[in-house]
């Protein structure tokens, strides 16, 4: 950089153009400044015309004019359905031009706005790259209906069409909301299991768990994120949040023995009660981690054979699949890249240019492929759909994933709407002390909001279709993500801002259409402004007991306000004994991320917290006596968030029996055996066992005395 202050200066202006943070405070309160390398990094992942430091001013001047030359924002909210001023952007030589305004219901219907002439407003004047501009105001008094409307604007010549988000500044919440305390039970459903399931859970062991949940009182069942995966092919991803499509169902998940095409389909039955079939499930059954590639090559034998008899002999139940498929314009699409992926057996981004650019023909993929997935998704949404809110089995807390993964439906279709040279992480933290890098690729919010958000709010509704609580991953990245510019260590990525209040505009009206709870992950460092907006727009935040226990006996848990989700834990922490034993602190000192020095100072402080809270636990009530025993203390906990004001308390199934092990270790991948790990017990058993029924049926009385008082 030949001249740096006056170079830097203008890099950070440019970045602040494309809504890239140029610093930001790190965990520790230290000051951070991006180096100019990853800014220019970061720069070139938005789409900026720019590939050296010399090129900035050029990029500069014509990013400053290109804003300037959009009549109106792309995106506009109307809160409760009021619209507000709305600021014009125009060239002087404009001034004084008719203006016509319109607005274009959801419905079709049009609504005239004011006529006038702009010049008798009072303008503001800019001078940009050498050119007048003038900012005005205009005003549509008249109230929107909540929807996705559009606002027609023409000045003479120039034209522009906006969408407006009408949304209710708060999101959806049940009319007892404000007074009922419900629980529900959270476990993977992968490490679910029952007596009939093929080794791993499915749709109907999670039908038996939501109604057993049910008749002790709990109110929903919380799990993982349910959609399509990489589980019998290269790419390898087991993790739920890496998901191949954020708009199908994961097959993995179906109970294969309820499909109607069992009974009539003669070689799928003949296969199913082969001994070699019976010899491979049982040895799935016994094996106390999943084996993906296994289990998804036992399930698929079968539902190769079920889709190929479904379609060579058309049943009266045919006319329904073509119901189903009217409605889901998307799903041959989506089939035909699962086809054509396996077909060439191998991800998009090695495909021919013609097919990575999304142009598929029959001729690309195998047929009966195709089919298979069609008829796997048919199977997978028979068998979710009565277990949504309105089916009476109970309700389903289900998980909204941050990312998708790179060689992905979502991305090879929707490629413009992603930041395809980037990945979303994080920064150093105590636990990362080198960063992290997630590996999806973000969304590029600028090219999201020209697109009308469409693409996430299609996301959205296929699980708010069956979820009566719906979580966001990672709720700070409607507001600011990390970038990870490829090429780049995670240390060096950067914070690339997105318009929060369109977000909390989707969430809200979504949420209220289809009367979903809207529950943000807000854990680790979140600055107060985005706790804040939560507050605003009424979305529940996570209280999490381990990260918010502290050594201190007259305050080790602090009271937990209404609009949260209380638990003692999450899939990525340590279970409840698991924490109370410090295993999570042997866990990161095995994998060199804990001294020695350290490691012993963290066991110490684990102590004195653990001081504290049986302390504190006896002083209000909770533990007759004061005593470290992970049974007493378990239940004492949860009495306490129990009796508290958190709108819903969720139960780790696992923390009932003591289990010691996680669900996920953040950062590892081969070290750990990462969402592979069954429950110890299995449905039949647990339900069963006295000493958990006795809690649960004790929590759902103080839960109910709660509602009462």
């Amino acid at each position: 950089m030949a001249n740096p202050p006056t170079e830097l200066g203008r890099l950070r202006r440019l970045c602040r153009l494309y809504g890239i943070q140029t610093a930001y405070w790190d965990v520790y309160g230290e000051f951070c400044e991006s180096k100019p390398e990853s800014l220019l990094s970061t720069l070139q992942a938005l789409g900026a015309p720019v590939n050296t430091f010399e090129e900035i001013p050029q990029a500069l001047r014509a990013r400053r004019q290109s804003l300037w030359q959009q009549l109106l924002s792309p995106v506009l909210v109307a809160w409760d359905g009021k619209l507000g001023p709305t600021a014009i952007r125009l060239p002087q030589a404009r001034s004084g031009k008719p203006f016509h305004a319109s607005i274009e219901l959801e419905d079709g219907t049009v609504l005239p706005g004011p006529e006038k002439d702009l010049a008798g407003e009072t303008p503001m004047f800019f001078n940009i790259e050498g050119e007048s501009y003038l900012r005005q105001q205009f005003e549509i008094s008249t109230p929107l209906p909540f929807g996705y409307h559009y606002l027609n604007l023409e000045v003479g010549s120039a034209h522009q069409r906006s969408l407006i988000i009408s949304a209710p500044t708060r999101a959806y919440a049940p009319d007892e909301d404000q007074n009922h305390k419900s629980w529900g039970l959270f476990l993977p459903l992968y490490a679910l299991w029952s007596r009939y399931s093929w080794g791993a859970g499915n749709f109907s062991d999670l039908k038996k768990l939501m109604n057993w949940t049910r008749r002790i009182g709990g109110r929903f069942v919380g799990t993982l994120p349910l959609h399509a995966l990489f589980l019998d092919q290269q790419p390898f991803d087991p993790s739920p949040y890496s998901p191949i499509t954020r708009l199908f169902w994961n097959e993995f998940y179906i109970d294969l023995t309820k499909s109607p095409e069992l009974a009539r389909a003669r070689a799928a039955s003949a296969l199913v009660n082969s001994d070699d079939f019976r010899r491979e499930k049982a040895a799935l059954r016994a094996d106390g981690l999943i084996d993906y590639r296994r289990h998804m090559d036992l399930r698929r034998r079968v539902l190769k054979e079920l889709a190929d008899s479904f379609f060579a002999k058309k049943s009266a139940r045919y006319d329904d699949f073509l119901q189903y498929l009217e409605g889901r314009p998307a799903l041959h699409d989506y089939a035909a890249f699962r086809a054509t992926t396996e077909t060439r057996q191998e991800p998009w981004s090695k495909w021919p240019e013609a097919l990575r650019n999304g142009t598929v023909h029959a001729g690309d993929y195998s047929e009966p492929l195709k089919n298979y997935h069609l008829y796997a998704q048919w199977l997978a949404d028979e068998q979710i759909r009565p277990l949504g809110k309105k089916s009476g089995q109970g309700a389903l807390y289900l998980d909204f994933p941050l990312g998708v993964h790179y060689e992905g439906y979502d991305v090879w279709r929707q490629r413009d709407v992603f930041a395809l040279a980037a990945s979303g992480g994080a920064p150093p933290d105590d636990f990362f002390t080198k960063g992290q890098n997630w590996g999806f690729p973000p969304l590029h919010p600028e090219k999201l909001r020209k697109r009308g958000y469409q693409y996430y709010i299609e996301c959205l509704r296929h699980q708010l279709a069956y979820a009566s609580q719906l979580r966001i991953d990672h709720i700070m990245g409607l507001h600011r993500l990390y970038w990870v510019p490829h090429g780049l260590e995670p240390a060096e990525g950067v914070y690339v801002r997105y318009p929060a209040a369109e977000f909390y505009a989707l969430l809200s009206l979504e949420s209220h259409r289809h009367q979903t709870v809207i529950v943000g992950e807000n854990l680790g460092k979140v600055p107060d402004s985005v706790q804040q907006e939560m507050k605003v727009h009424e979305i529940y935040g996570m209280n999490v007991g381990q990260f918010c226990a502290r050594a201190n006996g007259e305050s080790a848990l602090e009271p937990i306000s209404r609009l949260n989700v209380a638990s003692l834990n999450t899939h990525d922490s340590a279970t409840f004994v698991g924490y109370w034993h410090g295993r999570d602190i042997e866990e990161r000192s095995s994998l060199g991320l804990l001294g020695a020095r350290d490691q012993l100072q963290e066991q110490e402080n684990r102590a004195r917290v653990r001081e504290s809270l049986t302390s504190f636990l006896h002083s209000q009530g909770y533990l007759s006596q004061q005593t470290e025993d992970p049974v007493l203390v378990l239940a004492a906990w949860l009495s306490y968030i129990a009796n508290g004001s958190a709108a819903s308390l969720l139960i780790n199934l696992e923390d009932l029996w003591l289990e010691e092990k996680p669900q996920n270790v953040p950062g590892t991948w081969m070290e750990r055996p990462n969402w592979r790990r069954k429950a110890s017990l299995s449905l039949e058993q647990f339900s069963h066992m006295p000493q958990i029924l006795d809690l649960l049926k004790a929590i759902d009385k103080i839960r109910k005395a709660r509602d009462a008082t």
